[in-house]
């Protein structure tokens, strides 16, 4: 399946009136770039290899894995498949979760699926190592895991 719908304008608007908000900004051109290749290509891996490509997107220092950037995997039910930093969610309906700000993150993850197909979405989640939750921008993409619909994330933290 090809990755191709970027969703610029949105990244636009919300550029634009977030701050005035006062909320957080999404992430800089350079890095959404990364992190949607990263996304787009793991979602192609997914569908190609199933469940056994949850090893490879495990291991540090790997193309999937690196400094605080990592995948998760999230069913439209939102039972967690897979989460590299924090495989004590896998197997969890995590659908109700909220951040520290109240933000139902999961449903906004499945809704941003159903609606467009792939996408940015921001809320608060602490960092690999960390307790205290920080903003973090993840884009998610659509994918199929096993033949079962899914979505397939990575973020980016900003300080």
């Amino acid at each position: 399946m090809k990755r191709a719908f970027l969703i610029w304008p949105l990244l636009v608007l919300l550029a634009a009136t977030l701050p005035a908000m006062g909320r957080r900004s999404p992430p800089v051109l350079h890095q959404a770039l990364e992190i949607e290749s990263l996304v787009n290509r793991a979602a192609e891996f997914v569908e190609e290899r199933g469940t056994d490509a949850f090893a490879d997107f495990r291991r540090k220092g790997s193309p999937w894995r690196y400094g605080d950037v990592y995948l998760f995997v999230v069913d439209m039910r939102g039972i967690v498949l897979f989460n590299a930093a924090q495989p004590n969610r896998e197997g969890r309906d995590l659908l109700d979760e909220r951040d520290a700000d109240g933000k139902l993150f999961l449903r906004a993850f499945i809704d941003t699926v159903h609606r467009f197909g792939s996408g940015w979405v921001d809320y608060m989640f602490p960092k690999p190592g960390h307790s205290a939750p920080t903003v973090k921008w993840s884009y998610v993409c659509a994918t199929r895991v096993a033949g079962m619909e899914a979505l397939i994330g990575a973020g980016v933290y900003v300080e």
